[in-house]
């Protein structure tokens, strides 16, 4: 199986992060093996164009929340890196398990 699991839903309430917050979380590798989908379906054309970012960031986005890993948006990414035999994928990861939401978002700007 190239995932933990394959869910339907996020499990986890709504984080409300908006593309800016995203972006803030630098990229690290996961192992697509710890990855518990949050969709069943995958647009084909997202997949399989080879210049796709299917939209958006270039790097997927994962949640942890209560010691696991779920992939919330960049299904199509780890799809493609599980059919080139590559076992990691590069995402953006919101801990949900250690961030205190309101503290993120009212931190001081980085100069």
């Amino acid at each position: 199986m190239i995932f933990k699991a394959v869910g339907e839903k996020r499990p986890y309430t709504d984080h409300g992060f908006t593309v800016t917050e995203w972006a803030q979380l630098p990229p690290s590798q996961v192992r697509l093996a710890e990855l518990i989908t949050t969709k069943r379906t995958l647009d084909l054309d997202a997949l399989l164009s080879e210049d796709s970012t299917f939209f958006g960031d270039l790097f997927a986005h994962v949640v942890k929340w209560q010691g696991d890993l779920y992939l919330e948006d960049g299904l199509h990414r780890a799809v493609r890196a599980a059919l080139q035999q590559r076992p990691m994928l590069h995402a953006r990861i919101l801990d949900l398990d250690t961030i205190d939401l309101e503290e993120f978002r009212n931190r001081p700007p980085e100069q």
